[in-house]
Order: structure tokens, then C-alpha cells, then sequence
């Protein structure tokens, strides 16, 4: 009985349910008030009513994605005396103008210490001149160049990951940087604790970034002064306030794990229990990541330092924390390597771009992993095109779902990519939250973006695009291996689909780019 009481007085003081608490009461009032005025002020209602005229135009007219503007303009015309005002409130995700100006600063800062390396590009270019393309974008528009002198190894699953990131940290002499959407107290977080702890009674500059909403019901409150009264500098990114406030939207989505500027990791596994399988929560939990060594280093090393300093409100000398000379036959050529960031203050979807770019190049196969496939109709018709030129085009999603209705409008695309061709796949063992793209034996992305618009549109990003390094065959290989535990889905089994879930299926994926 005690057991139970305190876990209902815990319920109720937790913060997420005060904050969420919180907000309700303020939406709330807002209708009151709305309701109020256009009760007894005739004049408020065709107020509210030129509020939602100037969002519809305003919402028409931006650079936003065409389905994105369609999942706000639909409730705005339902509601047309609330819709301006919520979206008001809500639908203008881009963080303030004094944020971007900073923003912009530190890009600048990125755009100086990470110098194009055109020589590498020129190589590129000689032996293939269309990846030198798609190398020439992102060094232009995520300021991100590319590397010759470094190697890569797929890492297949979260567990694989965790062991490499031990044995890495335990080498750290310099410095430590770690960047994650979600941190939660398990094994695997207090694991990794207990190495940056002695690595700063040693004297290693240790960091941490963690994201105020992913890390909102995992972590205790105040816990980044616990993490400070242990030596190590950390900072939240857009700590969750009470507040109705467009910057909810706004997410630090990336996974960066950098040791002295020389070994780095990214995927998709967070610092928590499940994706390492010591917690079961959607059955096995299949996740992918990349461990980079040598030059591609550097560019994780000042993605990390630029949102350090974007958060923090500094601008710190970027080249103290470049890597050592190392000895280049230590990280002989492998392919090319071109680790990149994504942000959605600049209005360029480099994420997207990348993605449509691969699917587009390729000519024998592309195999994709995604959690969430709930793609624009730029992504279905280059995937749709693909298939119908005779690309062998095949995706794979969970069987067991972590948010119902998310999976809803994943199955929701299914009927059109399969009608044209698309072979899909759902991973029977549980969930998989892999973000991997593999084609043709000599292109790779593999990094944090999903196939939504959450991870294309509004979040902060990271992923390494791979030209023939030997991490392509071992991405190629563990793809093939995992298709066996999966089952086939074909038009038939989505037809066979009553008729009222594929119209639910179709209502929630109208309002996706909201989800």
C-alpha cells in the first residue's frame, strides 16, 4: 500500500505532469478568453478571423514543406477564430531573431574553421563525378567538407556501439564532447558516467549537451547541476518551461560522441537502456550507428563546439580542440568520408536533399532503414520513380511501433510505394530505429535523420555520407541479414485493411507534419 501511494505522490509531483498541467490551464484560458471576447465584442470575431487570413497567407507564402503548410491551413479554415491564434503560438517553429543572429555567428565561425578541401573533392571527381556532386552540396550548404585520410566502421546494433564508445573513452587524454537527444539512468548511462567522472579527476575536459524535451521524463530534475558538482561542464538545449511557446518545437535531435578529436560516433542510439536491449520496451531494439577515426573527426568535433557555444553564449578559439597529428598510415585511404549537420534555421533541407539525391543516383539497389516512414510527396515520387525505372528499392520499418498513431501513418504509405514497386518490410523482433541509407555497393548515409518531417523540417541533425569505404559492404551485409527477420508486406495484406482503419490511417496522416 505504501508502495502505491508513493508512486501515485510521485505521479503527481513529477514535473512532466506539472508542466504539461501547466500548459493545458493556459490553452485553456486562451479559449476562454477568445470565447469571451467574440461573445460580447462582435468586433473580436472578425479580428480573429483577419488573425487567420494573415497566418493562412503568411503560412502559404513561406518556404515551408507544401504538406507541413496543408496539416495547418485545414484546421485553421475548421477553426478559423482559434486556428491564427494557435498557430500563432505554435506553428512558427523557427527560434527568435536574436537566436538566429547568434546562430548565424557561430555558422560563420563553422564556415572559416572547416575550409572546403576542394583537392579531396577534385579526387573525388576524377574517379566519379556525379558523388562529387552530391560531396560539392553539402560542403556548400551544411558547411561540411569532405575527407580523404579516415576510416569507418559500421557498427550493427546499439550494444556493438556501446562497447566501442567504452573502449574510446577510456583513451581520452584531451577532451570529451557528448551530444544526445535523450540520457536516461540505466546501465549503459551510469556505465559511461563513471568513465567521464575519473576522466575528470584526470583532467579531461569533459562536455555534455543534452535536449530539454528528450530528456524530460529520464532524468531528475536539476540534474545538470548534479553533472556540474561532478566537474563535467554541461547544458541542456531548450530546457522545457511551462510556457506556451513556438520554441517547443525546436529539438537538439543529434547523437555525437567525440574522443580527443580522433575517434567519433553517431546513429541513431541514445545514452538510455533500450538501446542496448538491457530494457525491454518495443521487444529487440535493432539501431545502427558509425565510428569515424582520423581527418572526418574534426567536422563532429566543431558541430559539437558550435551548439557548445550557441547554448553557452561564447565564442570560444574552435583549432585548440583540432586532433593531434596523427600518422596518416594510421588511418589509410578508405573511400571518402563527409560527416554533416542539419538545422532548420536556414531554410535548406540538406537531410532531405541528401536522402532524394541518393535515391536519384542510384542504379541497382537502394536499401533503407527508418522507424518512422512518414514522407512528403518529394520523397514518395523519387522512392515511386525509382522502383517503376527498375531499382531495386526496399524499406524497412518496426512490427512493434513506440507511438501507435506515428506507426498509423507509417502504414498509411505503404499501398502507394508497394502499388509502384517498393518492396517494404516490417522487423518482426521489435522496433528498429535505424537511419541508414546503402546503394549500389558504393554510397552510405547512416546518422540521426528519420524519415518524418519532425527530423527533416524542425530538428538539429547529423549524418556521415560514405563513398566506397569498407563500412558499405558491412552495411549492405547486416541489411540482407536483417531482412531475414522480417515479414514481407504486400498490397494485398494493406487492402485487406478495413475500410475504417485506412480511413483513420489517411485523417492522421493529413495532419503528420504536426506529429
Amino acid at each position: 500500500m505504501k508502495k502505491i501511494l508513493k508512486k501515485t505522490i510521485n505521479f503527481l509531483l513529477h514535473r512532466v505532469l506539472l508542466v504539461s498541467l501547466l500548459i493545458i490551464f493556459q490553452i485553456a484560458i486562451l479559449i476562454v478568453v477568445v470565447q469571451y471576447f467574440n461573445t460580447y465584442f462582435i468586433g473580436f470575431y472578425w479580428f480573429s478571423l483577419f488573425i487567420s487570413m494573415v497566418a493562412s497567407f503568411f503560412i502559404m507564402n513561406s518556404k515551408s514543406n507544401p504538406a507541413y503548410k496543408l496539416a495547418w491551413i485545414v484546421p485553421i479554415l475548421i477553426f478559423p477564430v482559434f486556428g491564427g491564434l494557435f498557430y500563432i503560438v505554435f506553428g512558427n517553429n523557427k527560434l527568435s531573431k536574436r537566436d538566429k543572429k547568434k546562430m548565424k555567428v557561430l555558422e560563420q565561425q563553422m564556415i572559416e574553421t572547416l575550409n572546403e578541401k576542394q583537392r579531396v573533392v577534385d579526387a573525388l571527381a576524377l574517379v566519379h563525378p556525379s558523388a562529387a556532386n552530391q560531396a560539392r552540396y553539402i560542403a556548400r550548404y551544411a558547411h561540411s567538407p569532405l575527407y580523404q585520410y579516415s576510416k569507418t566502421e559500421y557498427l550493427a546494433q546499439g550494444e556493438i556501439q556501446f562497447q566501442k564508445m567504452i573502449e574510446a573513452l577510456e583513451t581520452a587524454e584531451r577532451f570529451i564532447f557528448l551530444e544526445y537527444f535523450i540520457i536516461a539512468e540505466g546501465r549503459m548511462w551510469h556505465t559511461v558516467l563513471d568513465i567521464l567522472i575519473r576522466k575528470v579527476e584526470q583532467g579531461v575536459d569533459v562536455r555534455l549537451i543534452y535536449d530539454g524535451f528528450g530528456c524530460l521524463m529520464t532524468l531528475p530534475y536539476n540534474y545538470e547541476v548534479y553533472l556540474r558538482s561532478l566537474g563535467i561542464q554541461c547544458e541542456i538545449f531548450n530546457p522545457i518551461k511551462p510556457v506556451l511557446s513556438k520554441r517547443l518545437n525546436t529539438r537538439d535531435h543529434r547523437k555525437i560522441c567525440v574522443i580527443d578529436g580522433i575517434i567519433g560516433f553517431t546513429g541513431g542510439a541514445n545514452l538510455a537502456d533500450e538501446y542496448i536491449n538491457e530494457l525491454d520496451r518495443f521487444g529487440h531494439w535493432k539501431d545502427t550507428g558509425i565510428m569515424i577515426e582520423g581527418d572526418a573527426v574534426w567536422s563532429l568535433t566543431v558541430m559539437f563546439l558550435t551548439m557548445w557555444d550557441y547554448i553557452v553564449g561564447i565564442e570560444e578559439e574552435l583549432s585548440v580542440y583540432k586532433a593531434l597529428p596523427q600518422p596518416n598510415d594510421g588511418y589509410i585511404v578508405d573511400g571518402f568520408v563527409q560527416p554533416f549537420a542539419d538545422n532548420p534555421l536556414d531554410d535548406e533541407p540538406v537531410g532531405e536533399t541528401v536522402y532524394l539525391n541518393l535515391i536519384s543516383k542510384a542504379r541497382h539497389y537502394i536499401y533503407i532503414n527508418t522507424p518512422y516512414l512518414i514522407i512528403d510527396n518529394e520523397m514518395t515520387v523519387a522512392l515511386t520513380s525509382a522502383a517503376k525505372s527498375g531499382v531495386d528499392v526496399r524499406i524497412v520499418t518496426p512490427h512493434i511501433p513506440d507511438k501507435w498513431y506515428v506507426h498509423a501513418v507509417t502504414r498509411a504509405n505503404y499501398e502507394i510505394l508497394l502499388e509502384s514497386g517498393v518492396r517494404v518490410y516490417e522487423y518482426l523482433p521489435g522496433f528498429i530505429h535505424a537511419k541508414s541509407f546503402v546503394a549500389d555497393d558504393i554510397y552510405g548515409v547512416i546518422g540521426t535523420i528519420n524519415l518524418d518531417y519532425r527530423s527533416l523540417f524542425l530538428h538539429f541533425e547529423c549524418a556521415t555520407w560514405l563513398y566506397r569505404t569498407n563500412s558499405i559492404m558491412q552495411m549492405k551485409d547486416d541489411y540482407l541479414q536483417t531482412l531475414v527477420k522480417c515479414q514481407e508486406i504486400t498490397l494485398e495484406d494493406c487492402l485487406a485493411v478495413p475500410f475504417y482503419k485506412r480511413m483513420a490511417r489517411s485523417i492522421l496522416k493529413l495532419f503528420a507534419p504536426l506529429m
